[in-house]
């Protein structure tokens, strides 16, 4: 494959590994300063913060700060992968597509039905969603750790059906999660993004008016009413992918550029005028989107997600919290969704692909092998955790579901990594079933 789509992807996944292992250690520390010092840590989240500009002003805590203001940055990342894999990555062909999209569909469908029969009824139900999303990080480090034993083209995989979990997550987000918008800021919000566009499409390359303006499609998604995560994801999605100068026509003005400093007169005035027109162009042969994902992705592998652990992951352990969480429906119910749920609608969305002659495994790919992606698949620590505070507000029902949310993830980790280390690097055998 070309330098220019391998290249990205390589980044990427370092960069998911590395933060799924700094992810685990702030969930950890969440966790041992919730029950070690329970109120330090609920009086340092529920400090208050309000902006205020004459009559105007907000107010919100700070895990909302976190939830609504840093979790942008997390979701931009997302729809700018999303955009890089629908344009040049995995899902950018029908046939490389259809695998991935079945399998995804499998796992996001299933789960969700298992948490409804499972739920209890009422307005418990609204937590439809939290057991939908596969956590890409912690699911590829769990990869990571069994090295060569697991197949290349299995992580490929992996991200591809990840990918879509995300679109529907955010789909379910913006659409199920918005209980009333003001049409108003909402129409700001995408007159704001229309003119990131449009200056895109002028060729404007000064960063500040991006910025403006996103910052603009924010605020304005906030006040709308539909949760202002999404406008990071329409800001990734319209990110251009294409750079602005072909590398080819980069590569040969390189070695004009050589050519010509070696048979010039010693000017170093001229040399260096020539190099900065070459650094200028090779920095224009990189897409937007590549420069914007390199920039922002380590920010919110490493300090964002981090920060979100801390301030979501912080749940009371002790003998009265579980045995509540164990008599509760939505425990039982998020905690069964991402551990059967996910590892039988992954498998099966994969091998009706399969049965229909719309795709076949990838190379040295078995079932036992997409049995334990499923079951990896399973891990829903951070966008279950989002949806989590979306869909309840009661406190005792979120801690209920955090803790279903933390064991199933836990078990399914478990599950997944013994599945794939006795898969091994068998070929592809006859679809289940």
């Amino acid at each position: 494959m070309p330098r220019r789509v391998v290249r990205p992807v390589q980044q990427f996944l370092h960069t998911e590994v590395s933060g799924g292992i700094v992810l685990l250690g702030a969930s950890i520390i969440a966790l041992l300063w919730a029950n070690l010092a329970t109120a330090s840590y609920l009086d340092l989240w529920s400090t208050e913060f309000t902006v205020a500009l004459g009559d105007w002003s907000v107010t919100e805590d700070l895990q909302h700060v976190v939830n609504d203001g840093l979790m942008a940055i997390f979701f931009l990342v997302i729809g700018l992968e999303v955009k890089r894999e629908l344009v040049t990555g995995e899902l950018s062909t029908r046939q490389a597509a259809l695998l991935p999209l079945f399998a995804a569909l499998g796992g996001v469908v299933l789960p969700a039905l298992i948490y409804v029969a499972l739920s209890g009824g009422g307005d418990a139900t609204r937590g439809w969603g939290i057991p939908m999303a596969t956590d890409v990080a912690f699911a590829l480090a769990a990869l990571a750790a069994l090295g060569r034993r697991v197949p290349t083209a299995l992580v490929a995989f992996l991200l591809g059906v990840a990918v879509i979990d995300d679109i529907v997550a955010i789909l379910v987000v913006a659409v199920y999660y918005t209980d009333a918008v003001v049409l108003a800021w909402l129409a700001t919000a995408l007159i704001a993004l229309a003119a990131m566009y449009a200056l895109q499409r002028v060729g404007v390359r000064y960063l500040v008016p991006y910025v403006a303006l996103g910052l603009v499609a924010w605020f304005a998604t906030f006040e709308s009413g539909v949760h202002a995560t999404i406008a990071g994801v329409a800001i990734g999605l319209i990110t251009p992918v294409r750079p602005f100068q072909d590398p080819r026509v980069v590569s040969a003005e390189a070695i004009r550029t050589a050519e010509e400093t070696d048979d010039a007169p010693d000017d170093p005035d001229a040399d260096a005028g020539r190099w900065r027109r070459l650094s200028w162009l090779s920095r224009e042969a990189i897409s937007p989107l590549e420069r914007v994902q390199h920039g922002l992705h380590p920010w919110s592998s490493f300090a964002v997600l981090p920060v979100f652990a801390l301030a979501n992951a912080g749940i009371v352990l002790d003998r009265g919290s579980l045995s509540a969480a164990a008599e509760t429906p939505v425990a039982v119910a998020v905690a069964v969704a991402l551990v059967v749920g996910k590892t039988i609608g992954l498998t099966a969305g994969t091998a009706l692909a399969v049965r229909l002659g719309l795709s076949t495994l990838p190379p040295g790919v078995s079932w036992a092998h997409i049995l334990g992606v499923g079951a990896l698949a399973g891990i829903g620590f951070t966008v279950s955790l989002f949806i989590t505070e979306l869909a309840f507000t009661d406190p005792d029902i979120i801690d209920a579901a955090k803790i279903g949310v933390l064991g199933g993830s836990l078990v399914a980790a478990a599950i997944g990594l013994l599945l794939l280390a006795r898969a091994g690097r068998r070929g592809p055998a006859a679809p289940p079933g």
